[in-house]
């Protein structure tokens, strides 16, 4: 890029750079303002003016993809979408979900008033399509996503039904004519349900089986049940998991793997570097080098172990259950169980020796490079979402053919075991992955340090404040310091979820407090707050173009953002309109 034509700096920018070189003569900086891309070429200036005014950590390196501190600081300044464009407000009801298409051409929104409407994002943007859904008993959208060719569009519903109500429904539908194809039950409705694959689709159900203690069944389900024949299974169990406690899975998304070798951006400094040193590099997925196991660690997921009695022996859960008993009878247990604790205590007993053990790393194949992983939110301790469970989905389960309902399974493996868990210590509120698939972000909200819970009805008290966590999911390690800028105010019972995006520079969350924000994935800094009259529930960046930003609120509207780079480009192209006094001109002589 020539610096000549480089847009004009704002003074504030400019003067920064005179208080670092001790000229405050306000003439000085008038001229400068007018002729400042003489100095842009001080690459030294440049940085120091980044780490000043950005306020950055000087340990933390240059942007990998810059080539100057110039260009890196220009991007910051000039590619942020923070200047709005447009507003929808064809929703009439609060504006819960966005999601774009794989090729940005279009884009669905879910809101209270019970559509989903699919938008195209040429400009200026154009509502394409609207379906109402309280056809089918919905009491209101809540969440939609296209699958990988963006032929068909998921949409996720909550049905009409009593405040305390969890069950939900998803229905597909056919991007060609607008057709519903297939409606799917999903219990509860927060699972919300994901793609798999082209076809194929993800949902949830709930079994109690005790007042806090109930099994979660996560289905496969074929997108054309109405249309495949009766001798083709439509439907396949993928995982039966204990709940203690009163929790459940909710939230459920699925990463690729294969995906992890060619990341967008590394966030560890340490990676960055020696990749920049072997350009060439590969690394083995999932490694477990004695080096990756001497670093320190901030956060972990927990590696699956095998099921033990609580004395180190191998008796069977029965053994274990009857000795649990006969404990209780003869006063050895204490102090006194609640009903509560006892239940949850019989539920692992009960399970121990009924759980079917984790899937083995397989070594480096063909087969492997195509492995997912199936993502949720789950709990242990009470019903708020603080735990993330991450299951591998084999070769072999992402069709619905085959066995049907777990037939292939042993008649003493009832339950699936987690692969990997993650404690976040707080309510979870949202999850989002990076395009790459190789880092996860969460939204919470913290529990006070050294709570301890008793009840599991009553969770802990959560801040105000909403920690944005950051895990590389290929070496299962928390690598960045929590985001933090937003804010929500409901408490542990009205908690909804904020939904949070993220692009190859980028990461995008709603708030609470009316704003949506924009942070820098490699600076960790806060680069943009997106004004709203009301909460934002959804943000959502274009694939293709991360300088477009949609944001979506309980005002009922959806807020175009661009760059201001993008909007000068735009502005430039409009043709200037004739002067009057020229018009008149060619008047008078005709």
């Amino acid at each position: 890029m020539d610096i000549g034509d480089s847009p004009l700096l704002p003074d504030s920018i400019l003067y920064e750079i005179f208080l670092y070189l001790d000229h405050v003569d306000v003439l000085s900086v008038g001229l400068v303002c007018r002729q400042w891309h003489a100095v842009a070429r001080d690459e030294f200036l440049w940085k120091e003016l980044f780490y000043r005014y950005y306020r950055v950590s000087r340990e933390v390196p240059r942007h990998p993809a810059a080539v100057s501190w110039y260009e890196d600081f220009q991007r910051l300044y000039d590619t942020i979408p923070c200047v709005e464009v447009q507003t929808l407000t064809e929703h009439n009801d609060q504006v819960l979900h966005l999601s774009f298409s794989h090729t940005g051409y279009l884009f669905a929104s879910c809101s209270k008033d019970c559509t989903v409407k699919i938008w195209n994002n040429e400009l200026p943007i154009s509502l394409l399509h609207s379906s109402n859904m309280r056809l089918y008993n919905w009491s209101y959208t809540q969440f939609s996503q296209f699958n990988s060719d963006d032929t068909l569009l998921l949409v996720s519903g909550v049905f009409v039904g009593p405040r305390n109500s969890s069950s939900g429904e998803i229905a597909v539908i056919s991007l060609d004519n607008f057709t519903l194809l297939s409606r799917v039950r999903n219990k509860p409705y927060d699972v919300f349900g994901c793609w798999l694959n082209e076809t194929n689709l993800i949902s949830g159900n709930l079994h109690r089986i005790g007042n806090i203690t109930s099994c979660s069944v996560l289905w496969l389900n074929n997108a054309f049940q109405g249309i495949e024949s009766e001798n083709v299974n439509v439907v396949k169990r993928l995982f039966k998991i204990q709940n203690l406690n009163a929790s459940t899975i909710r939230t459920v998304m699925v990463a690729d793997c294969s995906r992890y070798d060619a990341p967008d951006l590394l966030l560890d400094y340490k990676e960055q570097l020696a990749a920049a040193a072997a350009p060439y590099q590969i690394f083995d997925l999932g490694s477990d080098s004695e080096e990756e196991e001497a670093k320190p660690k901030q956060k972990m997921m927990a590696e699956p172990v095998a099921q033990a009695s609580p004395d180190g022996g191998s008796g069977t859960a029965e053994d274990g259950l009857q000795q649990f008993l006969d404990d209780i009878l003869e006063g050895r247990v204490m102090p006194v169980m609640s009903e509560s604790e006892l239940e949850t205590k019989v539920a692992e007993l009960l399970a121990r020796n009924r759980t079917k053990p984790p899937e083995l790393n397989q070594l480096p194949t063909e087969a492997s490079n195509k492995k997912k992983y199936l993502i949720f939110t789950t709990g242990c301790l009470t019903y708020s979402p603080h735990q993330i469970g991450i299951k591998q989905i084999l070769p072999h389960q992402m069709t619905t053919a085959g066995p049907v309902l777990g037939e292939e399974r042993r008649s003493d493996e009832f339950f699936d075991s987690l692969d990997h868990v993650i404690d976040i210590h707080g309510h979870i509120i949202g999850m989002g992955l990076s395009p790459d698939h190789r880092y996860l972000y969460v939204n919470s909200r913290s529990w006070p340090r050294d709570c301890v819970i008793s009840d599991p009805m009553q969770p802990p008290p959560i801040a105000e404040e909403i920690d944005l966590h950051v895990f590389d999911l290929k070496t299962m390690k928390e690598v960045k310091r929590a985001l933090r800028s937003h804010r929500a105010y409901t408490p542990n019972d009205e908690c909804f979820f904020i939904f949070l995006d993220v692009s190859r520079d980028f990461v995008a969350s709603g708030a609470e407090d009316h704003h949506g924000y924009i942070w820098d994935r490699h600076y960790n800094i806060c680069l943009a707050k997106l004004q709203h009259d009301d909460v934002v529930n959804s943000v959502a960046f274009s694939p293709i173009e991360q300088e477009l930003l949609l944001t979506a609120s309980d005002d009922t509207t959806i807020k175009v953002w661009r760059s201001p780079r993008i909007v000068r480009i735009h502005h430039a192209r409009k043709p200037k309109p004739r002067k009057l006094l020229f018009s008149w001109l060619m008047n008078q002589q005709s």
